[in-house]
């Protein structure tokens, strides 16, 4: 997309994310990296829902703005760009707020449990990061390891955080976590849901392997 167009969009994820109730207030940021090695970004203390076009900053990847603007980054974009820095294949980050993921993330449960095809073939498992005091490098040390082969991660007792090769796609798998997450929790409260035995499991990933051309990673597949 030019320029206007993905700073347009950003905008209209913030407002999907902001409808969708994930975050209250400011909560949430948004990136894209741009083909310069610049990223777009969400502006800091701006709801997520009410952005326009011009407030969307761009900067380095050292973090630093490279246009002049009133708004100033997200705080969170050290997490972005450390994605960036580690995924060469992924030119977007999402880090939102939704509320049964999150949910999860404060419970200190990760989602495993193997009960949907479409969570098995796109996402497999939903690993649970240690806590990191956000806006810090410690929070970038504390997603790292899971980054190698999962798209989506719950951040300890704070949120979720989804990337891919695209914005849509990052947004996407954010949306498809939170759903996992709200039959799991929604599943407990009738026993407990029944999971696929391991050849379920493989047919499941051989699908994806044959009839969908899905770019990033998976935990079940090398």
């Amino acid at each position: 997309m030019e320029h206007r167009e993905l700073r347009d969009f950003i905008c209209e994820i913030g407002r999907r994310a902001y409808n969708r109730g994930m975050g209250a207030a400011n909560d949430g940021n948004i990136s894209c990296l741009l083909d310069d090695g610049t990223v777009l970004c969400t502006p800091t203390g701006v709801s997520k829902g009410f952005m326009t076009p011009d407030m969307i900053c761009r900067i380095d990847r050292r973090g630093e703005v490279v246009e002049d603007s009133p708004y100033r980054p997200s705080t969170e974009m050290k997490m972005h760009l450390c994605v960036y820095d580690h995924r060469e294949d992924v030119r977007a980050v999402v880090h939102a707020h939704p509320l049964h993921a999150t949910v999860h993330a404060i419970c200190g449960k990760p989602l495993t449990q193997q009960i949907m095809p479409e969570s098995t073939m796109f996402l497999g498992e939903v690993p649970l990061t240690p806590y990191g005091l956000p806006s810090t490098s410690e929070l970038c040390d504390a997603i790292i390891p899971a980054l190698e082969r999962h798209d989506a991660i719950l951040l300890e007792n704070h949120g979720a955080l989804s990337y891919g090769h695209d914005l849509q796609s990052a947004y996407f798998k954010m949306e498809a976590l939170d759903y996992y997450a709200k039959v799991v929790f929604l599943a407990a409260g009738y026993g407990g849901a029944r999971e696929f035995d391991a050849g379920q499991i493989e047919k499941l990933l051989e699908v994806r392997r044959t009839r969908f051309n899905q770019p990033g990673r998976h935990p079940f597949i090398s």
